[in-house]
């Protein structure tokens, strides 16, 4: 039998004074609460009340036991009120893992932000060692995951954040070298710098829309920043996000390859744990990043 229930029935019989006056307060039977106190003593091996006619008094351990007991059902009542106002209050720790070039560019400002706002919630921020299983990171210790495509996964739950512009592009050196793009299927036929975690580039948007199994890999990192800075040296054709490349793109070192076909944009994704109720420091990070994005949008390139 449970022993806390056990504990709970005879603190409540020390502090009445009788099984009846307990089971009365416990909305239970004094049998009940009088087979509770029993094996409460045969698990402690001593004797903790005196039985009479008419009353119930406690024997010298069950003085001792008794504010024991009532000890520790104090503190596991305190502590259960503060787990519970832990999580209404936006407070504690809030841990957190992206991928590395989205927690190096957007998501590293939004969040910083976020933490200056918040100085009573702790940022524990890690970039990379994702796993491909979408639950990992619970595995993990972190509340929260960021991806950048669709996920269908139960064990979790997702918010959509915001949308990430991507643009293909490449030097000018590059395209009077090379010769320019003229329609996707070209990229057949010229050097591309490629993200291992992107081998796949889908040009145009809704029914215009088609994809491209990039073969001729001229350069591949997992860094967007390195196939931007080839990008910039005329190493090739890349597919990289717009934020970090828009002052390259305005200052004319990379140029904007098939404007009538924009690549479609990336859903930024926050995915954290199951349940009706998540913790208040959750919804009030997702909320706040979710405004941080609407509220410093990406510049229009003007195409």
């Amino acid at each position: 039998m449970d022993r806390l229930l056990l504990m709970h029935s005879f603190v409540t019989v020390a502090q009445v004074g009788s099984f009846s006056g307990a089971a009365k307060k416990l909305g239970s039977s004094g049998s009940l609460v009088s087979r509770h106190v029993a094996e409460l003593e045969r698990h402690v091996g001593v004797r903790l009340v005196n039985r009479t006619a008419r009353s119930v008094s406690l024997t010298e351990p069950g003085h001792r036991y008794a504010e024991f007991a009532a000890r520790i059902l104090d503190e596991i009542d305190a502590e259960d009120a503060g787990i519970a106002q832990l999580h209404d209050r936006a407070e504690g720790t809030l841990s957190i893992i992206c991928p590395k070039w989205i927690g190096s560019l957007d998501m590293g400002d939004a969040i910083a932000a976020f933490s200056v706002s918040h100085p009573k919630i702790q940022i524990r921020f890690e970039l990379g060692g994702m796993s491909d299983r979408t639950y990992d990171f619970l595995d993990s210790g972190f509340d929260i995951a960021f991806h950048t495509r669709d996920l269908r996964d139960s064990s979790v739950r997702l918010k959509k954040i915001a949308s990430l512009p991507f643009v293909l592009c490449a030097s000018q050196e590059y395209v009077n070298r090379e010769g320019p793009l003229t329609e996707p299927n070209g990229l057949a036929h010229h050097d591309c710098l490629v993200h291992v975690n992107d081998p796949v580039w889908r040009i145009g948007h809704g029914h215009a829309s088609t994809l491209h199994k990039i073969r001729n890999v001229a350069f591949s990192s997992n860094s967007y920043l390195a196939l931007q800075k080839a990008a910039v040296r005329g190493r090739g054709i890349a597919l990289l996000p717009q934020r970090p490349v828009y002052d390259d793109l305005m200052s004319g070192a990379l140029e904007v390859l098939l404007p009538g076909l924009p690549v479609p944009d990336r859903p930024l994704y926050a995915i954290f744990g199951p349940g009706q109720e998540s913790p208040r420091k959750v919804t009030v990070f997702l909320d706040f990043l979710t405004q941080w994005f609407s509220g410093n949008p990406i510049p229009a390139l003007g195409r």
